[in-house]
């Protein structure tokens, strides 16, 4: 096969290849049509007027041209696409895992990338996205306003508890890949595994838990199951890291709803009550106990003023008797004085009887209206 040296020829005298890929498919297609023209025409030249065609019984070069022309090009787009399919590309976020004759080689990067024609086998395996899976129900519609089906998933979501509840918990858990040999060679069916060993780490918690227990502790029982889940991969060598494990809903059976709804209800009521009544003894306990030890207090004190002055009115009294065995005729006028001293300033009017006539004395008050002693009478 020959180029056309009239049509390539630059200027400078050598030849002159296609500028753009379009160019040089619309040549490769040009020179097809060539062979393919010179082996229907069995190499004849037009404008001679001379048939070469080939006689009966004999092969003719222009068919053996033809069928060579033809292998050659079937030799060249043989070459082309070993030479294509040398080179591949890895999209960001992914890893090429390289096989050589089914053996492990290496793990690519994102980019163009090189391997061996017919002897390597490129898997892709995407690292960064995460992927989900759900329990109890499936995303019919994503979007802001996600619509869920939950028909025809109970047996995903019905638990037993260890009081012999029967629980409807809905749950998602997410994943990425972290190691894409183990994630494309260990297991076959690493979402299946994940699914199942999900479903049994769950099952298994929740019935080592009471139904209040598991609707009050939903944080609890989602870290719980990452961890288990997690060391179940670990073990299977899935290659795959748990993102988080996320409860939706925690619900009782739709039949026992209205049931479950009135042991709420009443649940409830007990609890308000009980806090009604624990309000009531933290508000009355403590004023009575206050109040008891106060009157105590009060009483104590009491005992002791009395007996102090008991004491000491006993201790006057003794000491009275004292100076009055001493001295009879002083300690009682002595006595009489204080007394009147005492009692005299707080009299407010004063009368003076003569017991001879029977009568009031006029008295003349000297200290005068001054001091605010009243006159007597």
């Amino acid at each position: 096969m020959a180029w056309d040296d009239q049509d390539q020829q630059s200027p400078w005298g050598k030849k002159k290849g296609p500028q753009t890929p379009e160019e040089l498919i619309a040549l490769l297609l040009n020179k097809l049509k060539e062979f393919f023209d010179g082996g229907i025409g069995g190499g004849k030249k037009g404008g001679s007027g001379t048939n070469d065609s080939p006689t009966p019984g004999s092969s003719g070069p222009g068919l053996l041209g033809g069928l060579g022309r033809f292998g050659l090009i079937i030799g060249i787009l043989f070459l082309l696409n070993i030479v294509y399919s040398a080179f591949y590309t890895i999209a960001p976020g992914e890893k090429g895992v390289v096989l050589r004759f089914g053996r492990y080689v290496k793990t690519t990067s994102s980019g163009l990338n090189f391997k061996l024609p017919l002897m390597d086998e490129v898997i892709k395996v995407d690292v960064e996205n995460v992927r989900k899976e759900e329990f109890g129900f499936r995303t019919k519609v994503p979007g802001q306003r996600t619509e869920y089906q939950k028909t025809g998933f109970d047996a995903e979501s019905l638990m037993l508890t260890s009081d012999r509840n029967v629980i409807d918990l809905e749950w998602i858990i997410q994943y990425k890949v972290q190691d894409p040999i183990l994630f494309a060679f260990k297991v076959k069916d690493v979402k299946q595994a994940v699914r199942d060993s999900s479903e049994v780490a769950l099952r298994r918690i929740v019935g080592n838990m009471t139904f209040d227990y598991v609707l009050s502790n939903r944080e609890m029982l989602a870290a719980g199951t990452q961890r288990e889940v997690q060391a179940s991969l670990d073990r299977y060598q899935a290659g795959v890291k748990i993102v988080t494990v996320q409860l939706q809903d925690v619900n009782p059976p739709e039949k026992v709803k209205p049931a479950f709804n009135e042991v709420n209800e009443a649940d409830q009521d007990m609890k308000r009550l009980v806090n009604e009544a624990e309000e009531s003894y933290n508000r009355e306990v403590p004023k009575a106990r206050g109040d008891a030890k106060k009157m105590l207090e009060e009483a104590q004190g009491y005992a002791v003023e009395r007996v102090n002055l008991a004491q000491g009115e006993a201790s006057r009294f003794l000491a009275i008797l004292k100076e009055y065995k001493g001295g009879p005729d002083v300690t009682r006028r002595r006595m009489y004085l204080e007394t009147m001293q005492e009692v005299l300033p707080k009299v407010t009017e004063i009368y003076v009887v003569d017991g001879n006539k029977g009568g009031i004395l006029p008295f003349l008050d000297v200290r005068g209206e001054s001091k605010g002693t009243p006159k007597a009478p």
